[in-house]
């Protein structure tokens, strides 16, 4: 097994419980932990005894999303355009990874889950929430767009007026909310929600394994038919409104109040 710096992976039985882990930075993902997650959910795609994989990343958070001081130096750290736009799909294609797995996957969500936090439990098949978690979505807030491939997952769950307010209007959904418009499937007590999504993950890998990815991978093929077509580009347009002057004065405005 692989050793990675951020993620840890423990296997009970068919099932398999993947947790990341920054120790800090409210568990924002940076370019590592971005990449040994895709490297994670690749290596799941040949594995024929787990069956099913919880995703979590800590208590006081699941993630507070991309880490808004590393992007700032992309274009500097980078290279060249070819090596900046692949640093910039690099969260598409650790969405795609997670939602191409074979295993039926579910997202433990406690504490906070902020923009990217959001974007690639969406691309899991069930999601678990703490009572006093929330969900955030404040991209638009900082002037840049959602990518990852999250919005059409989104339109897809929630439908495209709600998908709308989420956005643009930027309000914290807490755990009920969520429930209430189907972005989660389960709300744990605090603390328990790993339990709850390890019970949903089990139930699963009891079923007869192929049926259930038979079947897994025909609602994905008709559920998500128009996803890529209508978010191919959405790392460019992230690339492109980085650059906006509106994004860059409210991103800095955006991490001064996180501090």
């Amino acid at each position: 097994m692989t050793a990675y710096n951020n993620v840890t992976i423990e296997k009970k039985g068919t099932v398999a419980l993947v947790r990341f882990d920054r120790k800090g930075a409210r568990n924002a993902f940076n370019q590592q932990t971005i990449l040994e997650l895709t490297d994670v959910a690749r290596r799941f795609q040949d594995d024929l005894e787990t069956q099913a994989v919880v995703l979590t990343g800590t208590r006081e958070a699941f993630s507070g999303g991309i880490d808004l001081k590393e992007r700032a130096t992309r274009a500097v750290t980078a290279g060249t355009d070819l090596e900046l736009r692949q640093t910039y799909y690099r969260g598409v294609r650790l969405c795609q990874a997670w939602e191409d797995m074979p295993q039926i996957t579910v997202a433990a969500i406690e504490g906070m889950a902020v923009g990217a936090g959001v974007a690639l439990p969406l691309a899991l098949d069930w999601r678990v929430m703490g009572k006093g978690a929330f969900l955030y979505v404040p991209e638009v807030k900082i002037g840049i767009n959602l990518q990852w491939g999250a919005l059409p997952r989104l339109i897809t769950l929630v439908g495209p007026a709600r998908a709308k307010r989420i956005c643009i209007l930027c309000e914290r959904m807490g755990a009920e909310h969520a429930l209430d418009w189907g972005l989660v499937d389960e709300i744990a007590e605090d603390g328990h929600v790993v339990e709850k999504a390890m019970e949903l993950a089990s139930a699963a890998a009891s079923m007869p394994a192929p049926a259930v990815r038979m079947v897994k991978e025909a609602v994905n093929a008709t559920a998500n038919a128009l996803h890529k077509v209508s978010a191919y580009a959405d790392a460019d347009q992230s690339q492109l409104s980085t650059n906006f002057r509106t994004a860059q004065e409210e991103s800095d405005k955006f991490v001064k109040g996180k501090k």
